[in-house]
């Protein structure tokens, strides 16, 4: 009997390998398939309110339909500080009553007296970053007239973002220009968590991912203008910069703000966390001392 020849052998193996190799990749994407629709369905899931906190829904501060927002108010609340959310999603994507943006700070800080509000805001490609700022602004000043609806100061507010959303905050937090314009009050503190959109004219001149050029284009002077660090003045509300250690543009941007806050001689500060991204956003509420720390940073405002 005659051997097969070693191209056929060859040819054979490859075969096999690229039968295993499919096979392989197949199964990845399916369990990274699964992963996905968990997370979403994690996500899209209804908040679970406590019993003693009271819900009001979709209060509008604009006549689009995203220009809405969530409060989240403890009863009997009277005067109480507000704490107010602004989802991420790279200024395309993202929804106010996400279980990752709200389920962990509504249960933390309900329970010490906060009414705690998430807002929506016009998204990519109807609204570009500056013009999600500036609703944001106008949900602010909306909330604060409507206050005593559900308790709160309108002198107490609290910003705090979370990726690109933590970059609209910024912009609103760096000059008081924002919030004056949407005839604001202003605010005592801001909580940045993990942006690596703090200073725009230096993330577009680098190397940078395509989500970037989506929100901000080519136009260097909308860099500037939509940049939170070009914008940042002497007056404005004390800053707390979260970062991702695992992510070295975010802490450098956020080491870098933090920097210039203080020469201006405005109270700002870096809190590093060994957690990913969104690690940063879901782990926020939940008992740890991460959120000891940024408990910390709001209670000395």
């Amino acid at each position: 009997m005659s051997r097969p020849s070693p191209v056929l052998v060859a040819a054979s193996l490859l075969s096999v390998m690229a039968v295993l190799f499919l096979s392989s990749a197949a199964q990845a994407r399916a369990r990274l398939g699964d992963r996905l629709s968990q997370r979403r369905a994690a996500q899209s899931a209804p908040v679970s309110v406590p019993a003693n906190v009271r819900v009001w829904r979709d209060q509008s501060y604009g006549s689009d339909p995203r220009q809405r927002y969530d409060v989240y108010a403890p009863a009997g609340a009277a005067t109480a500080p507000t704490l107010f959310m602004v989802h991420g999603g790279g200024w395309r994507f993202g929804d106010k009553a996400m279980r990752s943006v709200v389920q962990a700070k509504v249960e933390h800080w309900t329970a010490r007296g906060y009414v705690v509000i998430s807002t929506n805001y016009r998204m990519l490609p109807d609204a570009d970053p500056l013009v999600q700022a500036r609703d944001v602004a106008t949900a602010v000043a909306s909330a604060q007239r409507n206050s005593a609806r559900w308790g709160a100061d309108p002198e107490r507010f609290v910003l705090m973002g979370h990726s690109a959303g933590a970059h609209l905050v910024a912009l609103i937090a760096a000059s008081p220009t924002l919030l004056a314009d949407a005839h604001a009050r202003a605010v005592t503190g801001a909580v940045l968590l993990d942006s690596a959109g703090l200073d725009i004219e230096r993330l577009m001149a680098a190397p940078h991912m395509r989500l970037y050029d989506e929100a901000f284009g080519s136009d260097r002077a909308f860099w500037k203008a939509a940049s939170p660090s070009a914008r940042l003045a002497a007056q404005g509300a004390p800053l707390l910069a979260v970062c991702s250690s695992h992510r070295r543009e975010s802490c450098e941007q956020a080491h870098a703000f933090a920097a210039k806050a203080q020469r201006f001689g405005r109270r700002a500060q870096v809190l590093e966390e060994d957690l990913s991204h969104r690690e940063i956003n879901t782990e926020l509420g939940d008992g740890n001392a991460y959120t000891a720390a940024v408990d910390g940073f709001i209670r000395a405002l």
